[in-house]
């Protein structure tokens, strides 16, 4: 009679330790953030980074443990330091924090003083440009042309200069040479812009705010104004004008297809964007109303600016 050899009990794989799974959950939150604010679907990022999709699905989570060279390829692919998508420690960590624990409706505020005490602006120079940032949809193109046009000064889409420059449209631009060359491309427009132009209104792409250093660029230099809209109607105008970006489908909408996935994806990038688009100076909702009536609050908002340097259209 044969004997049988008893298999050694396998220990059965446990969890991670509480801090461990905290730390990784936090990193999951920072690729999942940068990456909405970029307007970069899931796909889009495991192909720039070659990275598994679905195992950046598990990194975006927290169940996944990436290496270090891992998330060093993320966050070439994000335009990021690799210590942009590690949990914050040391002063700036505390800083941090307590911003966390700030009210939603406090945090322009606390970012406009933060930005006063690091880079004060030159109010001579802001007061002869106007901005207009917001995601696609909220009217910036067609606001700011009738602005330029009421005020008799130059009308500048940034996007527009980017591809004179390029000599390819946007989507073929990000296409060939990846959103990073792209972003490079529009902060160096956005400095030759407020070299050469005294008095413009300029719109920017929704995405500008994604790169710290060239939406700090911009507020400093022009009065920022964020328009914006609720996502059911910046849904239905980039539906009317027949083009999804950066709204496209992708596999962690549910596998939901047209509008709907592309619902969720602006709902994903306007909750990343919305703190940063909340530092402009002002806001003007263009919710339910007639582009006269946008137009009209536009006014209303600018022409106090106008008016401190005497120069009401």
């Amino acid at each position: 009679m044969a004997l049988r050899t008893a298999k050694p009990r396998q220990k059965p794989v446990s969890a991670p330790p509480s801090d461990t799974a905290a730390f990784l959950a936090a990193i999951g939150r920072e690729v999942r953030r940068h990456r909405a604010k970029r307007g970069m679907t899931r796909r889009q990022l495991a192909q720039t980074s070659a990275t598994s999709e679905r195992y950046l699905a598990q990194i975006e989570s927290g169940a996944g443990n990436p290496s270090a060279s891992v998330l060093r390829a993320i966050a070439q692919a994000l335009d990021l330091p690799i210590a942009a998508l590690l949990p914050q420690a040391g002063a700036r960590g505390a800083i941090l924090d307590l911003l966390a624990q700030a009210p939603d409706g406090e945090l322009p505020e606390l970012a406009r003083l933060i930005a006063a005490r690091i880079a004060p602006p030159d109010r001579a120079d802001r007061a002869r440009r106007i901005a207009l940032v917001g995601l696609r949809g909220a009217g910036k193109s067609t606001l700011g042309r009738m602005l330029a046009s009421h005020l008799g000064w130059p009308f500048i889409e940034l996007d527009r200069v980017v591809e004179e420059d390029y000599g390819a449209s946007i989507p073929d631009l990000i296409e060939m040479a990846g959103l990073a060359t792209f972003r490079r491309h529009e902060k160096s427009a956005l400095e030759r812009i407020l070299a050469t132009h005294g008095r413009a209104v300029i719109t920017t792409a929704g995405g500008i705010v994604s790169v710290p250093e060239t939406y700090a660029l911009l507020l400093r230099r022009s009065h920022t104004i964020w328009l914006k809209a609720r996502p059911q109607e910046h849904m239905s105008r980039v539906m009317a004008q027949g083009d999804f970006r950066p709204m496209a489908q992708n596999r962690e909408s549910g596998g939901k297809s047209g509008a709907t996935g592309a619902m969720a994806d602006l709902m994903a990038i306007l909750e990343a964007r919305s703190a940063d688009y909340a530092r402009a100076e002002a806001e003007v909702d263009t919710s339910g109303a007639s582009v006269e009536e946008s137009f009209s609050a536009l006014l209303r908002v600018v022409t106090p600016w106008l008016g401190r340097h005497g120069e009401v259209p």
